[in-house]
């Protein structure tokens, strides 16, 4: 893996390149959105506080496992090529800077409680008279309007109110829920597209659009199936562990080697007979009890136990292979570290390394597609808290020394 250098800048090719991008957005969810247009080639300018430090700054993982604002492995992933400014937002002065960069901006994104920029005089309604074509992305937890449009919170929460929570697990048992703050990773992939949407509209109109985005309601689409059995036949889904309603065997089944599994999935009456045949059990398929979906349903138990006491005599890589061989469904079951070693994920060139002034060298995550005529480039790490004020206030802004001093002085750049 090649070593790219860190050199900040405002980028000149990309898709998105000349697109300008201010960005009030935290942790997860909003940063996420954003680092996609940076990837692209917007210019995105990211407002933080050291009075104030960002969520995600202070979540693991850290590296050399050392805590602090820029050690966050988690920060770093979310916040590749953006340019960072600080600006103290208590103070008039830092205000008065914010609204300049609105000015500037062709998209502001932010991620305030809903009372946060109204309180500011900076709503959308206030800033369309100022720049009648600037296109606002309000994103939080459950939205700007409604009964539970003050209430703050994350990830976890949209997971438990969208119904995640309740059908992850397994029958009998307590719902365990999706691995973190879930809604946190699918609601970026609903609000990128919409303000590419609000942009061809400005570019065709000379409107601007504002985006009132709720992280739980976005992300219900990924619950689609579980909402339409309930609002189409009154049903709602129970904790069924792996099992699937329309496919058997399906499931996770232990391999011979330590915590060693195997991902499987039939179909269809064609993949069981060919299961049948990479398991050497031929006869399973005149088996009256695994007849047809209703019946490997109906004695699903008896069906698992023979698969599992098959997979349980030979590695879950062996079984993945010989089943693909077979044209079954199957994968071993990767945790992280298999994950960052996979083949096919390093020829993609998915991870990627960069030096870093404080670590040596960082690794993130590509950009999670790939464009032949406008790749993605990658510039620069997470930016430290200001590390970029010189260059914004004075190459993005024009600001001289003396307005430069003037904030300085006025606490506004912390």
């Amino acid at each position: 893996m090649t070593t790219l250098s860190n050199a900040p800048g405002i980028p000149t090719e990309g898709a998105l390149a000349g697109l300008k991008v201010l960005d009030l957005m935290w942790v997860v969810a909003g940063p996420t959105a954003t680092r996609a247009m940076a990837d692209f080639g917007a210019t995105v300018v990211r407002i933080e506080s050291a009075n104030r430090i960002e969520t995600a700054r202070g979540i693991g993982p850290y590296h050399n496992n050392g805590q602090g604002p820029d050690h966050s492995g988690l920060f770093g992933n979310m916040n590749v090529n953006k340019l960072g400014l600080s600006l103290n937002l208590a103070t008039p002065e830092a205000r008065d800077v914010l609204l300049d960069l609105i000015k500037w901006c062709d998209v502001l994104t932010e991620s305030f409680s809903p009372r946060a920029m109204r309180a500011w005089g900076m709503d959308y309604e206030s800033l369309k008279q100022i720049k009648p074509e600037l296109i606002m992305l309000s994103t939080c937890l459950f939205g700007q309007e409604g009964p539970l449009s003050r209430v703050a919170g994350f990830g976890t929460m949209g997971a438990a109110i969208g119904g995640y929570i309740a059908l992850a697990g397994n029958p009998g048992g307590a719902p365990i829920g999706p691995y973190s703050a879930y809604t946190d990773y699918l609601s970026p992939r609903f609000a990128l597209p919409t303000i590419l949407a609000a942009l061809d509209h400005r570019d065709r109109t000379g409107e601007g659009i504002y985006i009132d985005q709720a992280q739980a309601e976005s992300s219900l689409h990924f619950m689609s199936t579980a909402l339409l059995d309930y609002t189409i036949n009154g049903r709602v889904p129970q904790l069924v562990g792996n099992a699937d309603p329309d496919m058997a065997p399906h499931g996770c089944y232990a391999a011979s080697g330590d915590d060693d599994w195997v991902a499987i999935a039939v179909r269809d009456d064609a993949d069981w007979a060919n299961l049948c045949a990479a398991m050497g059990q031929g006869e399973l398929t005149c088996d009256d009890r695994f007849a047809d979906l209703a019946a490997r349903k109906t004695n699903e138990a008896e069906l698992n136990g023979i698969v599992s006491g098959w997979t349980a005599e030979r590695g879950a890589v062996e079984i993945e292979y010989m089943l693909q061989a077979f044209s079954v469904p199957a994968h071993a079951v990767s945790n992280s570290a298999a994950a960052a070693r996979d083949p096919q994920l390093q020829h993609r060139g998915h991870f990627i390394e960069m030096e870093h002034p404080e670590h040596g060298a960082t690794t993130f995550e590509a950009a999670k597609g790939q464009m032949t005529e406008t790749p993605p480039s990658y510039r620069s790490v997470a930016p430290s808290i200001g590390r970029d004020n010189d260059l914004v206030l004075r190459d993005i802004l024009g600001y001289g020394d003396d307005r430069i001093a003037e904030l300085a002085i006025a606490d506004a750049l912390t």
